[in-house]
């Protein structure tokens, strides 16, 4: 695919996948029409070659293509991302009423650069829980996509410090305004067009930004968008997927949680990609002579050097939006990459001919995570990290370059078509 119709079709996976739920019901509708069979993990699996893919908690998924060489010769070519991203989530009982004001509680999930999140216009998506007339307890995703609420800033003339030293405290500061009333509203009345006469049992709600993904910039060269740390990942690696050799073995797992942990029956620390490897390859002698000659590429997004904060990067590791995706390096192993599979990657890139590029943290500075070494952890497959350089990570707005998202995606496209991976 070009970098246009990629791009655009990037654009619309954002705008259309507001919370991890939707990001995985958006991606399992493109592979239904790609030819990928859905899987059912409480239903027996008799797998032959072919397309196929399965959810777990609606929130992550796995998609693989199982080839027709043997497993144990070829190896299994994994490219892994997550579906979650730093957000405002409301809390179970979150009601709160002040002067005529209806307000919702929230708590922080992962680590949100908080302050952007004042004067947006606010909607509300997510996962509910229901009850019919027959008593079936049933899932539905909802989004109401109208702004609905808004957390208003404290005026400067209230708070004559705020340029020099504003700080957000997480309760009392960030509770969204939805409406005025005269009377108490619950979140089960502003859900009520969603419930279709069920009653509401609990809900997975977040708040988000209306404001949706464009491309800016003079030339068009930035892509704009809330959670492109780490749905970029994901979209790049599913179109990817798509164009992969159906005689070779080849998996995507977009797990929700990483930005909480990762220690969740969903999460990379959960044993659903092993459920479904261990499915894939029932034997254990050849499940093991497949992992060892397998390779993981965990997708996660790095930060590109800021042009007006370049002391806070390592003076030669700081990575340049629109030069190519860059190689992920930690000595603590909070990244998984090594000597051998960044040279692997190397090696696909520049048979792509795109450039690649390499991130290490300032040593005085914390590294974060991703679901690399937890994944290896667990598995025991050779790993590396890579990313797309981005601005403003954690924050309700990212900035990326425009073309790495497509350069990434071709060099995971001749990695999926890859016959011999490692030594």
């Amino acid at each position: 695919m070009d970098i246009s119709g990629f791009n655009e079709q990037l654009r619309n996976f954002l705008i259309n996948s507001p919370t991890p739920f939707h990001a995985a019901s958006s991606m399992s509708a493109i592979l239904a029409t790609q030819g990928f069979t859905r899987l059912n993990e409480g239903d027996s699996w008799q797998l032959e070659p072919g397309r196929y893919f399965v959810t777990r908690n609606d929130s992550s998924i796995i998609a693989f293509v199982l080839g027709t060489e043997a497993i144990e010769e070829t190896g299994i070519r994994l490219v892994g991302a997550h579906t979650d991203s730093p957000c405002l989530k409301v809390k179970p009982v979150p009601e709160k009423d002040k002067f005529g004001y209806h307000q919702l509680g929230v708590e922080v999930y992962g680590g949100v650069l908080l302050n952007p999140w004042f004067d947006r216009d606010l909607s509300l998506a997510g996962r509910i829980t229901t009850r019919d007339s027959d008593g079936k307890i049933r899932n539905r995703l909802v989004n109401l996509q109208k702004p609905i609420a808004v957390i208003p800033s404290l005026a400067i003339h209230l708070d004559r410090e705020a340029n020099n030293s504003r700080s957000v405290n997480a309760e009392n500061d960030i509770a969204p305004v939805l409406l005025q009333q005269e009377e108490a509203r619950t979140l089960e009345d502003l859900l009520v067009a969603e419930l279709e006469g069920e009653e509401l049992l609990a809900t997975d709600l977040v708040f988000y930004d209306t404001n949706p993904a464009r491309f800016i910039g003079v030339n068009e060269e930035f892509l704009a968008s809330a959670r492109l740390d780490n749905l970029l990942s994901c979209f790049t690696g599913l179109m990817s997927l798509i164009d992969a050799d159906d005689s070779l073995t080849s998996l995507l797992v977009c797990n929700d949680h990483e930005e909480v942990g990762s220690v969740s029956a969903a999460g990379a620390e959960g044993t659903f990609l092993k459920d479904v490897l261990m499915r894939i390859t029932p034997d254990q002698e050849q499940r093991l002579r497949a992992f060892n000659r397998s390779l993981l590429i965990s997708t996660d997004n790095a930060h590109g050097v800021h042009p007006n904060y370049p002391t806070r990067h390592e003076a030669n590791h700081g990575p340049i939006l629109n030069k190519g995706p860059a190689i992920k390096y930690n000595a603590n192993q909070r990244y998984a990459t090594n000597s051998e599979t960044a040279g692997f990657f190397k090696a696909l890139c520049r048979d792509e001919n795109v450039p690649c590029q390499e991130f290490v943290n300032r040593a005085d500075m914390a590294c974060g995570s991703t679901i690399g070494p937890i994944t290896a952890t667990e598995l025991g497959i050779r790993t590396l990290d890579v990313g797309v350089p981005t601005f403003a990570m954690h924050s309700i707005r990212e900035l990326a370059g425009s073309q790495d998202a497509h350069a990434l995606g071709r060099v995971l496209t001749r990695f999926y078509g890859t016959r011999s991976l490692l030594v």
